[in-house]
C-alpha cells in the first residue's frame, strides 16, 4: 500500500502543471478513446510516444510514475494468463484440453498488457500534475451545461475530489494499522492464500472505522465554516486557456487522427 501513487500530487513548475485542467480532463479522454481505437501495436507506439513525451514535459520522475502499475499488477497479470491460456490462434505451441498457447493468443496478451499499462500511467499523471481543487473546479467547469436540468454538478465534483484526496490517505492508514498488527504479532505472509486473505481482516476492521471518522470529521468541518454546496459560490481563481492549451488539444487531436488512419490503414494486432 505504501506504493499507491494514484491521487498523489507531484509539487512542481513545468509546463502540463501550468495546463488548465478542463484541458487536462479533456486530453485524457481523448487519449483513452485512442488507446482502445487503437487496434495495431503501431497505434498503441504513437499513444505510448505521447505519454513519454507528456512525462517528460511534466518533469515528474519517471520511475515515480510507473510505480502507478504496481496497483493493477495482479490485474496485469490475470489478463495475460487468461488470453495466453484461452485465446484460439492458428500457431499453437501447447495444448492440454481447453488450453492452449498459441502465437496469436501470445501477442494479443502482449497488446491488451501494453494497453492497460497506459491507461494506469496516463490516468495516475493527471493527478501528479493537477492538485485535487483544481480537478474539482475542472470537472465543474465541464459539467456546468447540466445544472440547467439542476444536476448538483458542483457537489459531484467536491465528492470526486475528497475520493483523490483520500485514497493515499487511507493508503498510509493501512500500512499503519499493517505495522501495529504486526507489532502484535500478527502474520500477513505465511499461509496459503485463504489464510493470508483471512490475516487482513483484522485490517480492514479499523480502516472502515477510520475512513467513517474521517468522514464525520470533514463534515463537521464543512458544517462549521457554513458551507452550503455550490450556491451562489465564487471563485478565487478563474480558469482560463491559454496557448499551452491550445497546443495540447492540437496534440490531443493530431493523436486520435494518427490513430484513426492507423486503424484503417494498417489494420489489426493480428
Amino acid at each position: 500500500m505504501k506504493d499507491v501513487s494514484f491521487g498523489q500530487y507531484y509539487p512542481i513548475d513545468s509546463p502540463v502543471h501550468r495546463l488548465d485542467p478542463r484541458l487536462k480532463l479533456l486530453f485524457l479522454i481523448v487519449y483513452i478513446a485512442a488507446i482502445f481505437v487503437a487496434d495495431s501495436f503501431w497505434g498503441l507506439l504513437a499513444c505510448a510516444g505521447v505519454l513519454l513525451f507528456s512525462v517528460l514535459l511534466s518533469r515528474v520522475p519517471f520511475g515515480k510514475v510507473l510505480r502507478a502499475v504496481k496497483g493493477v499488477i495482479f490485474l496485469v497479470i490475470f489478463t495475460a494468463v487468461i488470453n495466453v491460456l484461452f485465446y484460439a490462434g492458428e500457431t499453437v505451441y501447447w495444448s492440454w484440453g481447453i488450453f492452449s498457447v498459441s502465437k496469436e493468443g501470445m501477442v494479443f496478451s502482449a497488446f491488451l498488457i501494453l494497453r492497460i499499462v497506459l491507461l494506469v500511467i496516463c490516468s495516475s499523471l493527471l493527478t501528479y500534475t493537477t492538485t485535487p481543487v483544481s480537478l474539482t473546479d475542472g470537472v465543474e467547469s465541464l459539467l456546468s451545461p447540466l445544472k440547467v436540468i439542476r444536476f448538483p454538478v458542483h457537489e459531484l465534483a467536491l465528492i470526486m475530489s475528497i475520493a483523490l484526496r483520500m485514497i493515499p490517505v487511507l493508503s498510509e492508514e493501512t500500512a499503519r494499522i499493517q505495522n501495529a498488527q504486526k507489532a502484535r504479532g500478527a502474520d500477513f505472509e505465511s499461509g496459503n492464500l485463504i489464510k493470508r486473505i483471512g490475516a487482513f481482516i483484522p485490517i480492514l476492521v479499523p480502516l472502515i472505522l477510520s475512513a467513517l471518522r474521517r468522514a464525520d470529521e470533514l463534515g463537521d468541518a464543512m458544517e462549521a465554516r457554513c458551507y452550503m454546496g455550490g450556491k451562489k459560490r465564487t471563485k478565487y481563481k478563474k480558469l482560463r486557456f491559454g496557448w499551452g492549451d491550445l497546443a495540447g488539444a492540437l496534440l490531443g487531436a493530431a493523436l486520435l487522427t494518427g490513430v484513426i488512419l492507423l486503424r484503417i490503414y494498417v489494420g489489426g494486432v493480428i
